[in-house]
């Protein structure tokens, strides 16, 4: 898999999900994930991966096999196959979902419905993120991702 494509955040923030995981959120206000107990809690539990990238931009997202040098890594359910990657405002909630891509600031990538670790790298305005199968789909973290 080698998928690349820019996205723009004004909250500094990449989100990765399947929309499907984020379902129960779609009521909530759009910002949900920015109280922190509220984005732990969806990570632990394999709904989603925030990376908070320290400053708003534009940033080049790269998709790749493998990552063997990487900053870190999260384990998500992925129901669909379906997993979007893009700008952390773009997350489920509001009466909104990032179903629209010509809406949304990111992308759309498909794989085998499950689980997957997924690891991320960030070197200046590009992230790497890497997708692998596993067994586990809940994390174990008590602060937020920052890269």
């Amino acid at each position: 898999m080698n998928i690349n494509f820019k996205i723009s955040t004004d909250t500094a923030t990449v989100v990765v999900f399947d929309l499907q995981s984020l379902k129960h959120r779609i009521t909530d206000t759009p910002d949900w994930w920015s109280i922190e107990d509220d984005e732990i809690d969806e990570i632990n539990n394999g709904n989603a991966v925030f990376l908070n990238l320290g400053s708003d931009g534009e940033y080049s997202i790269n998709v790749v096999d493998s990552l063997n040098d990487y900053n870190g890594f999260a384990y998500i359910n992925s129901p669909t196959g379906n997993i979007f990657i893009g700008a952390g405002e773009d997350t489920t909630g509001g009466d909104l979902e990032p179903d629209d891509i010509s809406s949304v600031s990111g992308n759309f990538i498909n794989v085998l419905p499950g689980s997957y670790s997924v690891k991320f790298k960030k070197v200046d305005s590009e992230i790497y993120l890497s997708f692998s199968p596993s067994k586990e789909k809940r994390n174990k973290i008590e602060e937020s991702i920052r890269l």
